[in-house]
């Protein structure tokens, strides 16, 4: 198993908690008063603490944390010195140090830096990626839930398990570096090829699909659903014969799919009134039923009791030494491979055993707490 170091936000975290998952060794390394995630709201329960901070709760789940003053030359000594014992190092800010002096502690690191920081709201819009959200002529839409962040730490992993993996072939460290624009852009890239090919611009479809002509997201009594009803020979009947709607049914040149194509915004207002008489669960179930896909859009509060996601160890209880007893997303790694997360660690909590690891005594921590290093 590998040790990393995590000295990232948001992005670089998510991707050394999937390392995390996958039972890695990851140590997070903070400033002695915290780092910035640890602010990030929401906070869980009424405590507005360093501790009680829901995206620190997540993203550092198995991990251990160092409290250390990288801008102290003891603590600068402390990182060297963990460096050399570590495989590697995810960053998304300037380092307290250059390139070889890290190379020097240890020739076979392997360090994954994040490029082009910006708000994430920048990043997105630059990306290109806005531009393809939100109703046709209206404003673009903002992917809520810093989607955008975590879709980059992916990138960041795996970039970092290519530069392991390569290292493991040649026994030389390596740079590694992921664009926050690039990793963005490339879910663009689609409309990109498109356009260069024929000029095709893409334009925001809403809640409408743009590949098939009978697909999209439609309200119920209940909230929203969304069909995807793929066209082959005899389908449109068979759907006719669910949806019963007259004005469609008397249109039979919609058999065809160039046709629903011409048509397809007339098609999905009359499903979206006839579907506002069902609830999203009778859409599903008949649907599936009669071989259509779709599938209810689920909220955090409907995936939270999700059986499916419960049934395949996805989503646990877990005994929380802050919360108790709470439901929690262990992730698709940590699911598959039955890795046992511990919860987040306390800000500095393992300052004393990683150090000691290093070689240092009681005397040695108390000099470093009054020098400011730790």
């Amino acid at each position: 198993m590998a040790r990393v170091i995590d000295l990232a936000g948001l992005a670089g975290a998510y991707a050394t908690r999937l390392f995390a998952e996958e039972g890695h060794e990851v140590i997070r390394i903070e400033s002695p008063g915290g780092d910035g995630l640890r602010r990030l709201p929401p906070f869980l329960g009424e405590k507005q603490d360093l501790e009680h901070n829901a995206y620190h709760q997540f993203l550092n789940a198995g991990k251990r944390s160092l409290a250390l003053n990288l801008d102290s030359p003891a603590g600068q000594k402390i990182f060297l010195e963990l460096l050399s014992q570590s495989d590697a190092l995810v960053a998304d800010h300037a380092l307290p140090l250059e390139d070889p002096f890290l190379f020097e502690a240890n020739p076979q690191l392997v360090v994954t830096k994040i490029q082009d920081q910006e708000s994430e709201l920048c990043a997105v819009a630059r990306s290109g990626l806005m531009s393809l959200t939100g109703q046709p002529g209206q404003a673009p839409a903002i992917l809520g839930a810093h989607v955008p962040s975590l879709a980059v730490g992916i990138y960041v992993a795996v970039a970092t398990a290519a530069a392991l993996l390569t290292r493991k072939r040649t026994g030389k460290g390596s740079i590694a570096t992921v664009s926050v624009h690039e990793a963005l852009e490339s879910f663009v890239e689609q409309a990109m090829v498109e356009y260069s090919f024929s000029g095709t611009i893409t334009e925001r479809r809403g809640s409408k699909g743009a590949i098939t002509a009978v697909s999209g997201a439609l309200p119920c009594k209940n909230g929203h659903w969304v069909i995807s009803q793929i066209h082959r020979p005899g389908r449109w009947t068979k759907f006719m014969d669910w949806v019963q709607d007259p004005e469609l049914m008397s249109d039979p040149s919609l058999a065809q799919e160039e046709n629903q194509h011409k048509r397809r915004d007339f098609i999905m207002d009359r499903l979206d009134t006839w579907a506002k008489g069902f609830t999203n669960t009778e859409l599903v179930e008949e649907a599936q039923r009669r071989h259509f896909p779709a599938s209810p859009v689920s909220t955090p509060l409907d995936l939270i009791d999700d059986p499916q996601l419960i049934a395949r160890g996805f989503l646990k209880e877990i005994d929380h030494p802050e919360f108790g007893r709470i439901k929690f997303p262990v992730g698709a790694i940590a699911s598959v491979l039955k890795t046992q997360l511990p919860a987040a660690p306390r800000l500095g909590e393992h300052n004393m055993q990683i150090l000691t690891q290093l070689g240092y005594t009681a005397d040695d921590r108390q000099t470093l707490i009054s020098a400011g290093a730790i």
